[in-house]
Parts: structure tokens; sequence; C-alpha cells
């Protein structure tokens, strides 16, 4: 990428949303512009289609060597952006409607700025860079949402998650890079449930990771806990 490209698309995200496009999981593979742990690796054969797709738009043209090719556009961006995080946020949610993503992913950066990725029933990667606050509001508005349930230490987690109208697993990992590969290092989830129009939350019980706990980690409300978790540490903490 241009020096200097990355400082004006900061500038643009603080000014507004900018859409990246919509990009299949293998086209996003090809050009390694997903975190590696998180998606299983396509087929050879569905990634030379998505290589090839990607040439005839023009996205992936030939380097400087024969071993070298150039991500173009506003996939190139999008690989830029993902290469400068080392964090993520990964929220799967159940009882989602039709037009609505299933997981999103939300990749900070060092400005207070995200990449959004919305992913849909048919895979299909919805790539944006917004300011965190923003990117966070329309995460928490996409999350299960209600009345807060007592925190009881009595709650059945899997009677709850069996019962719920719409639940969500939010998992945010740190991790580091050995050439272009992502290693996940250290994560916390939260898993939330709507029941009867209360909303349940539980996180990993740090005596039994096997096992969920009513709560969040610091006792924060869910908005409070996401936001510390990505400003690098617990909220509260």
């Amino acid at each position: 990428m241009a020096e200097g490209l990355v400082p004006a698309i900061v500038n643009l995200v603080n000014t507004g949303a900018v859409e990246l496009g919509a990009y299949t999981v293998a086209e996003l593979t090809a050009v390694d512009a997903i975190v590696d742990f998180l998606s299983a690796r396509s087929s050879d054969e569905v990634l030379a289609e998505a290589v090839r797709s990607l040439a005839a738009r023009k996205l992936l043209v030939a380097g400087s060597t024969a071993e070298q090719v150039e991500v173009r556009g506003d996939l190139g961006i999008a690989v830029a952006f993902q290469q400068r995080a080392r964090m993520v946020l990964d929220a799967r949610a159940t009882g989602t409607q039709p037009g609505e993503p299933w997981r999103i992913l939300l990749l900070p950066q060092p400005e207070r700025i995200a990449m959004m990725v919305r992913i849909d029933a048919l895979g299909v990667h919805e790539i944006s860079l917004r300011k965190l606050g923003e990117a966070l509001k329309l995460l928490a508005a996409w999350l299960p949402r209600g009345r807060e349930a007592d925190q009881d230490a009595r709650q059945d987690a899997d009677a709850v998650l069996a019962s719920a109208e719409r639940s969500a697993l939010v998992t945010v990992t740190r991790y580091t890079t050995e050439a272009s590969a992502e290693i996940a290092g250290a994560s916390t989830d939260l898993v939330l449930a709507r029941s009867d129009g209360q909303l349940h939350v539980f996180s990993r019980d740090p005596a039994d990771t096997g096992k969920l706990r009513p709560g969040t980690p610091d006792g924060r409300d869910v908005a409070e806990t996401i936001a510390g978790l990505l400003a690098g540490g617990r909220a509260g903490s």
C-alpha cells in the first residue's frame, strides 16, 4: 500500500464509515485477508476459482517478481488493515433473521477505528471501516437484548441456552503474527441469551473453563465489558 494511504483512510473513517465491498471466504483466503485461525481453508479448486475471479476484476495483479502478487482496490485496503490488527472480536449468533448476518468480526486499530466484517448465511463477508464507538453500537444492536435477568448462581446455562429465542457467543482474542500467519493467544468469552424478554449473561468460570457462570467477568454490563476488553483489558481493571 502506498505510503501515507493508511493515515488518509483513517482520516476518512473519522468523517464516516468506509465500505470496502463484499467477498467470499475463498476470495479473502486467497489474499490472506482473514484471521487464519477463524475459518477452515477452502479447497484448492475453490481457491483457484477465487483467484481467477479477483484477477478478472483487477483486484489481484502480478507483482514485481513471478512469486509476488499485488492486491489492489478496496480489497487491498482490507488486507492492510487486517495485517495491522492484533485483536479480534468474533461474535456468532443463533436465531438471526433472513437478511441479517449470523456472525460479526471486529478488528480494532490503534486509531480507535475498527474493521467490521459482517458474514451472512451464504458466506458473503461484507467489510467496512468504522469508528470504534460506532462499530460497538452496531454490534450491541445486533446482539441479544432484553431486561437483564437476575444473575443467580443457580442458573443452568444449558437450560437457558436451550430455551433462548436468540443467543450469541462473543470471543475476544489477542494474537501475534509469524510471517503471514496469525497465532491465537489469550481469549475471553461471553455468552448472551434472550429468553422470555430477559437477557441472560454468562462468562467462563476461571476455575473450570469448560463451565459457564452467570454474569460478566468483571460484574459490569455487557457493553462496558466488551469495550474494556477491546481497549486492552477488562473494564474496571
